[in-house]
């Protein structure tokens, strides 16, 4: 089965073709740039055009950078405010004329690795950890995802939520080395062990591609180990989701 993914982000919207059985990517992946508005109808209006580019017609599943909660915005996150409380799907499915599932974008990344990385087969309490703009978290219990499990919202110090102090941007915005920035991750990963005890973590997003370089600097206890997927996880995750489970 042939399903449309799509990755939606603060700053670019980017879809690919995915074999939902394989998890393989069947198209190279094709971006256009987040409307500076960051409000519904133009990010709408970007879905739109990403499906005209593959001329897909069948099932689309989006992997979004908000709480979402059967389809519903739960907080606009980095977007407009006017997303809060809009039945995102509908709306996706009205700009395009085909079904759209969304799911928050973290959990479409961990989808991608308990489905097809590293995370298939692993039972017990999984934690999806990906790095990037901010940390986002995707959880699973025995392979069934706990959704919205935001633990980049944690607050620390006078952060209002630790990713501002920990997330790759602020590695790019203050210059650290990865030595530096990587003694912050570990810190955040020493409170999601601390408060959630999951049996294993995945590291992924775009910064894992890097993992070689702040892996010695991670001092849990708990088993990481790093995703297969890395950048590309959101858009087949994206997919994955819209599987009957």
């Amino acid at each position: 089965m042939e399903i449309l993914g799509i990755d939606v982000g603060g700053s670019g919207m980017k879809g690919a073709l995915v074999d939902a059985k394989t998890g393989e990517m069947l198209s190279e992946r094709f971006r256009i740039p987040t409307p500076p508005s960051r409000k519904p109808k133009e990010m709408a209006k970007v879905i739109a055009q990403i499906v005209a580019h593959f001329n897909h017609k069948g099932p689309i599943g989006c992997g979004f950078p908000t709480v979402i909660k059967n389809g519903v915005c739960k907080s606009p996150g980095n977007l407009h405010k006017s997303w809060l409380n809009l039945k995102v799907d509908d709306l996706f499915s009205e700009a395009t004329g085909l079904p759209v599932t969304v799911v928050n974008d973290a959990d479409a990344a961990g989808y991608a690795e308990m489905k097809y990385g590293s995370g298939k087969g692993k039972m017990g309490f999984v934690i999806m950890i990906t790095i990037g703009t901010g940390l986002g978290s995707g959880a699973f219990f025995n392979g069934q995802l706990i959704p919205n499990f935001e633990l980049g919202q944690i607050p620390y110090k006078k952060y209002k939520k630790i990713e501002l102090w920990a997330a790759a941007s602020a590695k790019e915005r203050e210059n650290l080395s990865y030595d530096k920035w990587g003694k912050r991750f570990d810190k955040f990963l020493n409170y999601v062990e601390l408060l959630v005890a999951p049996d294993l973590i995945i590291i992924g997003g775009g910064t894992s591609k890097d993992f070689d370089q702040f892996k010695d600097d991670i001092s849990i206890d708990t088993p990481h180990i790093q995703a297969t997927f890395r950048n590309k996880a959101g858009i087949i995750g994206a997919a994955a989701a819209c599987i009957p489970k």
